[in-house]
């Protein structure tokens, strides 16, 4: 598709279910659209992402509500201290009738795999989910296995609570497409909250409306959605700048000690695209990059010490980015 006008019909034909998946998802996790919205891009880019928020932020809930939503397989694994990572990917186990090894596959082979509190297991656990999150398989034993398709890791983890928890490593956090900020309801979404689960019955099931193969199909025309080349520029430019940010007249001397990887120019172009086709659009704009750029980058800067010591944080960094730089 070269046209962009073609791609726009392209899309709005195959977008007809994200209506119908938003519905039924507002029906259970009242407010938190920024939440929703976000969980829909990374299922349309194929990119993993991390919740951030206290408990009670319908984190979990918003998970489970979207793969309900879903023709999918899903699982949801509770990540702890002992959690080995056999428990995660499978394991062989010895067959005493045939005198031979079988392998026992373990949750991660679903569609939708919730970590619920990633960060409340060890780093053998983590080194497991690499190969997964990037290569979509995993090794057991002598053997690889293809994970199916689609594939998504959908984790959870608490800000606050530090006690029991392990700090995720760089190379697994570049992993993640996005890392989202869940913040606390408005006080409507709040009253409206009350009004839905301030009883003792259970929630309604969410009804399937998507196909994995409506899906892939819509991920297909997010692929070809237009990225001008001056747009290109500029997301080369916004990355470029966490590494080297006096290049670009930023000052931002001494607080930047690890800029995003090459990684993060690719989110940040194949979000922006799903971006644009949530918004039925053909083709990418700047403020679509300035809209999902905080989610792709904060978790990929890392602050120095001194901008610890003056509470400068990473979400800080990438909002002077985004400012000083020229819009094309």
């Amino acid at each position: 598709m070269s046209n962009t006008q073609e791609i726009t019909r392209a899309v709005q034909e195959n977008s007809r279910w994200i209506p119908s998946l938003q519905t039924a998802m507002g029906r259970i996790v009242i407010g938190q659209k920024y939440l929703l919205d976000r969980l829909l891009l990374g299922l349309l880019a194929n990119g993993h992402l991390l919740l951030e928020g206290v408990p009670g932020l319908a984190k979990t809930l918003a998970v489970k509500t979207l793969a309900g939503g879903i023709h999918m397989g899903f699982a949801r694994v509770q990540f702890t201290p002992d959690l080995l990572p056999a428990d995660l990917i499978g394991t062989l186990v010895f067959n005493p009738k045939s005198g031979d090894f079988q392998t026992k596959l373990g949750p991660i082979f679903r569609n939708l795999v919730l970590a619920d509190e990633i960060n409340r297991a060890p780093a053998k656990v983590q080194s497991a989910l690499l190969e997964a999150m990037q290569e979509r398989q995993v090794t057991i034993g002598e053997q690889t296995f293809a994970l199916p398709d689609p594939f998504l890791v959908l984790a959870t983890q608490n800000p606050l609570d530090q006690e029991g928890t392990y700090q995720l490593p760089e190379a697994q956090l570049d992993r993640f497409m996005f890392k989202l900020k869940v913040t606390y309801p408005s006080r409507a979404e709040e009253r409206q909250i009350l009004d839905l689960m301030g009883t003792s019955a259970k929630l309604p099931p969410v009804e399937a409306v998507v196909t994995p193969a409506e899906i892939q199909a819509a991920r297909d025309v997010v692929n070809s959605i237009y990225v001008d080349d001056r747009v290109k520029e500029y997301i080369v430019d916004i990355v470029l700048a966490t590494r080297d940010p006096a290049a670009y007249k930023l000052k931002l001397d001494g607080l930047i000690r690890c800029g995003a990887s090459p990684r993060a120019t690719i989110n940040l172009t194949l979000a922006a695209r799903a971006h644009a086709f949530l918004q039925g659009r053909g083709y990418v704009t700047p403020q679509d990059v300035k809209t999902i750029g905080p989610d792709v980058l904060r978790h990929r800067i890392l602050v120095s010490y001194e901008a610890e010591a003056e509470e400068v944080t990473s979400e800080i960094i990438v909002g002077k980015i985004f400012t000083g730089l020229t819009v094309p």
